[in-house]
């Protein structure tokens, strides 16, 4: 089972970092991380929103989105823990790992 706790200090400020290097945003009102997918097709928009929604369901982590053609708005936070998890940065990791694929 991943962390639910809060993200606070090193591991916060590393994590952000990477993150962020990533091209995914902090939005600090809610402590959570955002970020726009943008693929070639809806189809493709949509068989990247069914890999992730497989990965989200094993984690029971599930991710805010909206989806319009081919562009996917992504925002991650653990209402749990109020804030930023360790559940929401494998999460962002897993879903730049399955938009390279």
């Amino acid at each position: 089972m991943m962390k639910t706790e809060k993200l606070e200090g090193a591991a916060r400020t590393a994590a952000l970092a990477d993150l962020t290097a990533a091209g995914w945003e902090h939005d600090a009102t809610r402590d959570a991380i955002a970020k726009t997918f943008r693929f070639k097709s809806f189809n493709a928009a949509f068989g990247w929103m069914t890999r992730v929604a497989i990965e989200a369901e094993k984690r029971n982590h599930h991710p805010e989105w909206r989806n319009v053609w081919n562009r996917v708005e992504v925002v991650l936070t653990t209402h749990s823990a109020d804030g930023l998890t360790h559940l929401d940065v494998v999460l962002a990791e897993a879903m730049d790992r399955f938009a390279k694929d």
